[in-house]
């Protein structure tokens, strides 16, 4: 299959979009830490509706979901390429595989931070 760009901007954002959203399907179906992080982000959005979060309690949980997604979508690919660049274990594989997935914990400590910021005195 060869890739054709498209000449007109719609066509080429409505295809943009088709990729988009066949990675994202991708990604939900095939790894199992995005299956754990859409679960937690569903979660999150219960309990948001349950305990009737305020409106700017909903813009910071939904941009901390949404970075612990992105991030962690960008870690994936970024292993699946190295893993492809080196099927075999190699140290400097291993240092980037290893970097990418602190980059996922940063945002993932984000996220707990702002939960915790909004839900503890909720609690209390």
């Amino acid at each position: 299959m060869e890739f054709q760009k498209e000449n007109t901007f719609i066509k080429g954002r409505l295809k943009s979009v088709t990729y988009a959203c066949k990675g994202m399907f991708k990604l939900i179906r095939t790894e199992h830490s995005i299956m754990v992080q859409i679960s937690l982000g569903i979660l999150m959005t219960v309990l948001g509706f349950y305990l009737k979060i305020s409106q700017t309690e909903w813009l910071f949980q939904t941009l901390a979901i949404g970075l612990v997604l992105s991030i962690e979508g960008l870690n994936t690919a970024i292993e699946k390429v190295a893993d492809f660049i080196h099927p075999d274990y190699h140290k400097k594989i291993g240092f980037i595989k290893d970097i990418a997935a602190g980059a996922v914990f940063f945002a993932a400590l984000t996220a707990i931070s702002i939960g915790l910021i909004i839900y503890i005195p909720k609690f209390i």
